[in-house]
């Protein structure tokens, strides 16, 4: 497959970001890396009433406003170590999650407008497609379930790495695998926690439907990603 265009693109020029990042060679972008969560979907509706279940079960109220900006950005482990912090012991919990599971929620998630003809437009241009998520075993089957499984080259998951975001790892395999350098990834994120990610491993970050999150881009849409990669 290939990996790169070879027809020639504008340079982009780039405001309020680090000197050594001022300008852009679209030209030189071979692969873009999504988030799940609040970029290829919207799933708050779904985050919401699965973690509102688990607190129902132990007699704690819903999610608040602010836990729930804070666990959409946390891998599983992360979330109910921040949701349960009176408890030494978690075991009764994550025997909780086997047993209520995420799968019955999937169907609540909502895939981003355009999602799908972006990928087939990266696809036709050469580029890689990836993800890049702190979800950990349900990635496999969002994919499956909203029949996107052949749109990747790569997925990464919390599982898959040491470190989840905002760690950089996740990036830096991606990297590896495909023998990319930095400025040869667009990371499409919307939490600061993919912006630390992206800042880290020194790649391009494109914020997407947070316009106060500090990035080479900010979007609002996947015509605008295609926008930023005269694809469209």
């Amino acid at each position: 497959m290939p990996f790169f265009m070879n027809n020639k693109k504008p340079v982009l020029r780039l405001q309020n970001i680090a000197p050594q990042k001022k300008y852009m060679d679209i030209s030189k972008i071979k692969a873009v890396v999504f988030d799940c969560d609040g970029v290829m979907f919207d799933t708050a509706a779904a985050n919401k009433k699965y973690y509102d279940e688990v607190l129902a079960i132990f007699d704690k109220p819903g999610l608040t406003e602010d836990q729930f900006v804070n666990v959409h950005m946390m891998t599983v482990t992360e979330a109910i170590e921040y949701l349960f912090p009176e408890m030494d012991d978690l075991s009764t919990v994550y025997d909780c999650l086997k047993t209520i599971g995420y799968h019955k929620f999937i169907k609540y998630m909502t895939m981003e407008k355009g999602l799908k003809e972006l990928l087939i437009t990266l696809n036709d241009s050469g580029y890689i497609r990836g993800i890049g998520t702190n979800r950990t075993n349900t990635m496999e089957k969002v994919l499956k379930d909203f029949d996107l499984e052949s749109y990747f080259e790569v997925v990464v998951t919390a599982a898959t790495v040491k470190k989840p975001k905002p760690d950089p790892e996740q990036l830096l395999l991606i990297m590896e695998k495909f023998n990319l350098k930095p400025d040869e990834i667009l990371f499409v994120g919307d939490s600061d926690y993919d912006r630390q990610a992206a800042f880290n491993a020194k790649v391009w970050f494109a914020a997407f439907k947070n316009s106060e999150l500090k990035a080479d881009f900010n979007v609002e849409s996947m015509d605008e990603i295609a926008g930023i990669l005269q694809i469209n």
